[in-house]
């Protein structure tokens, strides 16, 4: 049976969940408590001075929960020693035990530390990948074996006044799980739903729970279940934010934002923790920032308006309809049964046609596998009228339509005719406002001189013209939005427009703008104010299903803003450009050196478009995350690797100076390879 209750307040305004409040520590998270902001320690955890020494580093960055792995016995008694040092250095930051496959570890670490994480796929389960079918007399065996094996732990907690997290991994699903609900974000929502009811029937509730995946689609999904679900049966515990093994750099950063920041808008999450193959203190700021983007939503004071009907289901992906519809009289399609295409903007005026020229033909000499498919140029007064033709005709060609962003008061004047066998030209008018009669008019210049329209509808009152594009004569509109009032947040501003135009029985292709007009905060930086900003609005409506066309209008380089584009579609899963890393943050489980290996296996293998690679450093998540990789590789043991096709082990203890090129042979073996 699905979910019977909304997973938040509302998908239009950012409204933050009502949730228990947990301590941990002297710290306590949940409730109206701020966002908390939490890393974990990539040292050897036997090295007490050096992990001392590190969690001491996070806190000192703004890191206000450090996690410490405990794979072991020894592991977990240790931690009694680093929590001494850490004591001693005046720091009082809660320290988390992170437990996988040993519940011994788990009762000896409940001493010494304030909160204790298990992973319900293996703290009393073994995947071992096995199909087997379930009587309803032998789930229940199931369930009561996992009852007698969590219970002490429970107990534990309770007695000595310890926090707990329920950390569901999407790679680390139990057989017992796969086998009744698969491979799914609901899976990972009953896998943390049997340890809590267990926590329950002890009267114990000082938890939080988490539900990742190295996919945000998947991630996103799994949280929105589980708060469903928790809500059906009266649960209001704190949830824990990420995206797990994102890997590093800036495509770690977007799909992070992706995963974390729509779900913070939604008004779902009390702690996140950003995930990144770097330096742990890399990611407090990143998390920081995240954050505050929730925290500014949620205590907006804009009006709101009573929520429309919502046609999306939060709780399965699927395209938002969309007839196809070709831009150009030859390639480029939109709709729901094309990948989004991408446009950018240029920085030049209208009128410095070779400039324009020169650097779009600069940027796709280098973007083989991710064109610019179509430019914007702004148009600011007529004057700059006469070079259109000239424009036109020089870049078609090098891209496949040319929109023109028009912001004169009047859009409707001098629009010039073009030949009817030349590609039309997206001419979008910003200027039109709600007037019926000036957008009639708009879209009856738009037909006589052969352009295709674009209109910007005002988020104040979508409804006003939406009438009237019913019969918008023989060329759909494309449509993006003016303005995101009286809506808190962009996202919520696009979906109500969704919604708008699905009551009107109106399927027009959604154009998804990352301009300055659509900005979270104001900042100067780019990761904080652009990329992030970005990434949470087009990787929101893009998991959502929404969009068709995207754009991005940061920043004043063609070549980086077609990059980004790029990435942000591969990061939500829409659009696949390149290879696929996924590679786990580290910690002291990790058996290599994962940030410089990541990089040597990129360096390999970066040029594979449409091939996942997996780089794990160790097996605890490794071959279940890699469930939707095509390669794997993954510490075995000190300067031992094992390699992956899928989820099936091929080649065991290779040594780790080879394994690089051994992974090469292997991916070559299976026919996947191309050189560079």
């Amino acid at each position: 049976m699905g979910p019977i209750s909304p997973y938040c307040v509302s998908r239009f305004h950012s409204t933050r969940r009502t949730t228990r409040e947990v301590k941990i520590g002297e710290l306590t998270l949940g409730g109206k408590q701020p966002v908390r902001v939490q890393s974990m320690t990539t040292t050897d955890t036997m090295d007490i001075r050096a992990t001392a020494r590190q969690s001491i580093e996070l806190a000192e960055a703004g890191c206000e929960i450090v996690r410490i792995t405990a794979p072991n016995l020894r592991a977990a008694e240790a931690l009694k020693e680093i929590s001494r040092e850490v004591r001693a250095a005046k720091i009082e930051v809660p320290l988390v035990a992170d437990i996988h496959f040993m519940p011994q570890a788990a009762m000896e670490a409940a001493k010494y530390v304030e909160k204790v994480r298990v992973n319900p796929g293996n703290y009393a389960d073994r995947k071992k990948f096995q199909i087997r079918e379930y009587s309803e007399s032998q789930y229940q065996e199931e369930l009561d074996r996992l009852h007698d094996t969590f219970t002490p732990l429970v107990l534990r907690c309770k007695e000595l006044g310890r926090a707990m997290r329920i950390g569901t991994n999407h790679g680390s699903l139990s057989d017992r799980i796969m086998n009744r609900f698969g491979d799914s974000p609901r899976g990972m929502a009953e896998s943390a739903l049997e340890f809590l009811r267990i926590a329950r029937s002890h009267q114990y509730h000082e938890m939080v729970l988490s539900m990742k995946s190295s996919n945000p689609k998947i991630m996103i999904e799994a949280y929105r279940l589980v708060v469903s679900l928790m809500n059906k049966e009266g649960m209001d515990y704190p949830l824990h934010l990420g995206v797990t093994e994102a890997g590093d750099g800036e495509d770690a950063r977007i799909k992070s934002a992706i995963g974390i920041g729509s779900l913070l808008l939604d008004g779902l999450g009390d702690t996140v923790r950003v995930s990144l193959t770097e330096d742990p203190v890399a990611e407090i700021p990143v998390a920081q920032d995240l954050a505050q983007r929730a925290h500014l939503c949620w205590e907006s004071k804009d009006q709101k308006l009573p929520d429309p009907i919502d046609f999306i289901d939060p709780y399965l992906y699927r395209r938002r309809p969309c007839p196809s519809i070709s831009l150009n009289s030859k390639t480029l399609k939109v709709g729901e049964k094309s990948p989004p295409c991408v446009l950018v903007s240029t920085p030049h005026r209208l009128d410095k046609v070779e400039e324009i020229i020169g650097e779009t033909a600069r940027s796709q000499s280098a973007a083989k596998d991710a064109p610019i498919e179509g430019l914007i140029v702004s148009l600011e007064n007529s004057s700059s009228l006469p070079n259109l033709e000239i424009l036109r005709d020089s870049l078609f060609g090098a891209v496949s339509v040319i929109v023109i962003d028009d912001l004169r008061e009047d859009p409707c004047t001098e629009l010039p005719p073009i030949k009817h066998s030349s590609p039309p030209l997206l001419w979008h008018a910003t200027a039109i406002g709600t007037d019926e009669s000036e957008i009639a008019r708009f879209l009856a210049h738009c037909e006589s001189a052969g352009h295709h329209p674009c209109i910007s509808l005002p988020g104040a009152t979508l409804s006003t013209g939406i009438e009237l594009l019913l019969n918008a004569a023989s060329s759909p509109p494309v449509i993006t939005l003016q303005t995101i009032a009286p809506w808190n947040n962009p996202v919520a501003a696009y979906r109500a427009l969704a919604c708008a135009l699905e009551t009107a029985d109106l399927s027009l292709p959604l154009w998804i703008r990352n301009s300055d007009s659509f900005r979270l905060v104001e900042g100067d930086d780019f990761f904080s104010a652009r990329l992030l900003d970005s990434s949470i609005l087009s990787g929101s409506l893009l998991c959502d299903g929404i969009g068709d066309i995207l754009s991005i209008e940061h920043t004043g380089d063609l070549d980086r803003n077609r990059a980004l584009a790029y990435n942000l579609l591969q990061g939500a899963r829409a659009r696949v450009s390149k290879t696929e890393f996924i590679a786990c943050p580290s910690c002291g489980r990790t058996l290599f050196d994962l940030q410089s290996t990541t990089q040597q296996v990129k360096q390999a293998t970066g040029h594979l478009k449409g091939v996942t690679i997996a780089v794990m450093g160790c097996i605890v998540n490794g071959p279940g995350e890699m469930a939707d990789a095509d390669f794997g590789y993954v510490g075995s043991g000190p300067g031992k690797i094992d390699l992956y096709v899928g989820k099936k082990k091929v080649k065991s203890a290779i040594p780790e100076k080879e394994a690089v090129d051994r992974l090469v042979d292997l991916i070559q073996e299976e026919g996947k390879w191309i050189e560079p």
